[in-house]
């Protein structure tokens, strides 16, 4: 199990940091939209080979391997199967083919239409008055309001990712990339009539089920998991003896899913040490990322978020040498 972080290719405070932590992996972050005046195969588009290949020797130029991208094609006409589908089907296919021809070997897409991650605090005090995001649906709903978008169900969620998974797994395979489904965050369904399918263990086996392939798999992302269970390990367990965790998100939380707050990793609901002993027995090999730290607070601190990954670096590290030196 391999620390990483989630980076831009473009040096900064915390690729520098992260490097001198010992950090050798990074999960990328980079716009993916297609250029709209040229073809998908065209070497200018920022998922062409020739564009992959660039962002991975900036990451390498700063210390890390690229192994694995989070950002993401336009995909909202893929999940609500309205025209154009099609293309943007296209535009993921080529990109994976690109990232396989590169050697980027994990792609995390995200099934959340319409309503994507969804906060409504990022003021929440915790330890020491640090400060953490947050959410509750009863707030939400009282505040916000999804739009003119009719009832998306999940019958159509389903049908609609079926196509997608059967069109782009196969790709996914023959090009050596595993995909890495994240949770919808918050794991709960349906908000403001939008059915959110890929919110519970069970609609995880069924996805990971629908179009069978060892690229088929999950980013299994600890704070959303977390609130799909009481018992994270032997969730982590199910599907790492499956071998279906293709990315992690090492992260946790308090609370339920229509109510949560998110947590310093040493502070919230689960057993952390019990969660690297199922990756470690059900050899995982991947990478964990850490995910969504509080935000420390000082008032003369000029680069607190560094501050934050760096002790959810030396957290993981602890944590990863001490159950693996069991």
């Amino acid at each position: 199990m391999k620390i990483a972080l989630a980076l831009g290719p473009d040096a900064s405070a915390v690729s520098t940091f992260g490097t001198q932590c010992g950090v050798e992996h990074a999960v990328g972050t980079f716009g993916l939209a297609p250029i709209p005046d040229k073809p998908i195969d065209d070497e200018a588009q920022p998922f062409s080979r020739q564009s992959l290949a660039h962002f991975k020797a900036q990451y390498e130029q700063n210390g890390y391997h690229l192994s694995v991208i989070e950002s993401r094609p336009p995909m909202e006409k893929i999940k609500l199967a309205q025209p154009g589908r099609d293309e943007e089907i296209a535009v993921v296919c080529e990109f994976i083919r690109n990232m396989g021809a590169v050697g980027i070997p994990v792609w995390c897409p995200a099934w959340m239409p319409i309503l994507f991650v969804i906060r409504t605090s990022s003021e929440i005090p915790t330890r020491g008055g640090a400060k953490v995001t947050g959410f509750d649906l009863e707030e939400f709903n009282k505040t916000h309001s999804a739009g003119e978008h009719g009832e998306v169900t999940e019958e159509d969620q389903w049908d609609n990712l079926k196509y997608f998974l059967e069109r782009v797994v196969p790709v996914a395979e023959e090009a050596n990339v595993k995909l890495a489904m994240h949770p919808d965050d918050p794991p709960l369904s349906p908000i403001q009539g939008i059915a959110r399918i890929i919110s519970s263990v069970e609609n995880y086996q069924k996805m990971v089920d629908l179009v069978p392939s060892p690229a088929n798999g999950i980013g299994l992302c600890q704070g959303n998991f977390g609130l799909m269970t009481d018992d994270l390990p032997s969730v982590i367990r199910h599907f790492g003896e499956q071998q279906k965790i293709h990315f992690v998100h090492f992260r946790d939380i308090r609370g339920t899913p229509e109510k949560f707050d998110e947590a310093f990793h040493d502070d919230g609901k689960h057993d952390m040490a019990a969660c690297v002993r199922a990756y470690r027995d059900t050899g995982y090999e991947g990478v964990a990322r850490p995910d969504h730290f509080p935000q420390l607070t000082y008032e003369d601190f000029v680069d607190v978020h560094s501050m934050e990954r760096l002790y959810a670096i030396g957290y993981m590290r602890g944590l990863i040498e001490a159950v693996y030196s069991e």
